[in-house]
């Protein structure tokens, strides 16, 4: 095995940095309401993606969508809260409390100066503004809630979840995108890793199947059509797909570091090994050619791991099921594994989760965690033709088996911001 040769932009310090691993997760998707829900469905090969319900799509090009049903905010927020906090923010409550919890953390253990939350969001309190903007239009400026606010903006889930907890530690939002999960997550672990807080609350949340939301990426050509189909709609890396399909959802972990949850005894999922960004600079919404921006964010991840790209046995793809996207993202996989990315095991979660925008990087973290713990592959659905161009494995179908001790979760958004993510088991 030889060392790659990119130049990771991460480079860690002369001394030793402090590890950071997982200790607790916490989701809901279109796949179900807890952790354990979304990923039996996910290595089950259940679809999430129904018609919209919403509200009424039908004047819109694309009419599917992947709804979180059956959320009820009531366990995680009270109700004279609710109204302060548009629906992303109750799903990052929702997702923070069961990861809290899930790492084996209450209030006493958690609050104080050394915790902190960083919360990635795409778009924000989308839904809340269009309301709002027919309040202002039918009734007058007088009459918006003075709630509007502070419950669309994104950083309050951050907010909200570090008045929840009492974290007095870092608190802020990250914005790029679909890649702002990604980038949470690892910005989040650089506070562990440089001594600024022993415990960070990091993932993703978005919460924007509303008619703009719908209507502006409908106008893009960037959503699937496939209205007669919902099941079938997300279909990465096939010679019919279409586009991607509208989501929603949360997830958030608990990075801790290594030897505090060493010290009390925490369950440990694995370790955030590697973490590499770069930017494509070519276009808002187009990867650059080949994938270049793309790799050099995987590089640079695989790099900060200290791996080397045999290393690594599985990739969570961004793979969102866009003609252009899938390609490249094959591309790019190819120019930085080389032959190796023929071993690889590579599927898209999306192709049952939909596209949740800024909480996909998290959702996908969460499922390349499963994957390194369970031993198990979700595999891609509806992947019945591959286009020509896209020739790797995929895992068609159904899931497989396999020990994995190094995975990557990669997330790229408009923008050509790219984040990867590296996974590894804890003493591989």
């Amino acid at each position: 095995m030889s060392h790659i040769s990119s130049e990771s932009i991460f480079k860690r310090h002369s001394r030793e940095q402090r590890r950071v691993v997982v200790t607790g997760m916490g989701m809901l998707t279109p796949l179900g309401l807890t952790l354990t829900e979304s990923w039996d469905a996910v290595v089950n090969g259940q679809s999430g993606i129904s018609t919209i319900t919403q509200f009424d799509a039908s004047e819109l090009d694309s009419q599917i969508a992947g709804e979180v049903k059956n959320f009820d905010p009531d366990p995680f927020v009270p109700k004279k809260e609710q109204k302060k906090m548009d629906r992303f923010i109750h799903f990052a409550m929702a997702a923070s409390e069961m990861a809290i919890l899930d790492a084996g953390l209450g209030y006493d253990e958690i609050a104080g100066l050394r915790s902190g939350a960083l919360v990635g969001v795409g778009i924000g309190g989308l839904p809340l503004i269009e309301r709002q903007h027919e309040v202002l239009t039918t009734r007058g400026a007088s009459r918006i809630t003075p709630f509007f606010i502070p419950a669309c903006i994104t950083n309050l889930a951050s907010g909200q979840i570090s008045m929840r907890w009492g974290l007095k530690g870092p608190n802020f939002s990250v914005t790029s995108a679909c890649a702002s999960g990604n980038h949470s997550i690892g910005e989040a672990a650089k506070f562990i890793m440089n001594g600024e807080a022993d415990i960070m609350i990091a993932g993703g949340s978005e919460a924007t199947i509303s008619p703009l939301a719908a209507g502006g990426f409908a106008a893009m050509k960037a959503l699937s059509t496939r209205n007669s189909s919902p099941e079938t709609a997300s279909r990465p890396w096939d010679v019919d797909r279409d586009g991607f399909v509208l989501s929603e959802g949360a997830a958030i972990l608990v990075l801790e570091d290594f030897e505090h949850a060493e010290k009390r005894g925490a369950r440990i999922y694995g370790e955030l090994r590697g973490y590499g960004v770069s930017s494509d600079a070519y276009h808002m919404s187009a990867p650059s050619p080949g994938g270049e921006g793309a790799a050099r964010a995987m590089k640079s991840a695989i790099t900060n791991a200290y791996l080397n790209v045999e290393d690594i046995g599985y990739i969570n793809a961004h793979g969102t099921s866009t003609p252009v996207g899938d390609s490249i993202e094959t591309q790019a996989i190819k120019s930085v594994f080389g032959d190796h990315a023929y071993k690889l095991w590579i599927s898209s979660t999306k192709s049952m989760t939909g596209h949740t925008l800024g909480a996909a990087g998290a959702i996908e973290s969460v499922f390349s965690l499963m994957t390194l713990t369970k031993s198990v592959a979700p595999p891609t659905i509806n992947l019945d033709s591959p286009s020509e161009d896209c020739d790797l494995d995929y895992v068609p179908g159904v899931a497989r088996e396999r020990n994995f001790d190094h995975v990557i979760n990669n997330s790229f958004g408009f923008g050509g911001t790219n984040a990867c993510l590296v996974f590894s088991k804890i003493n591989s």
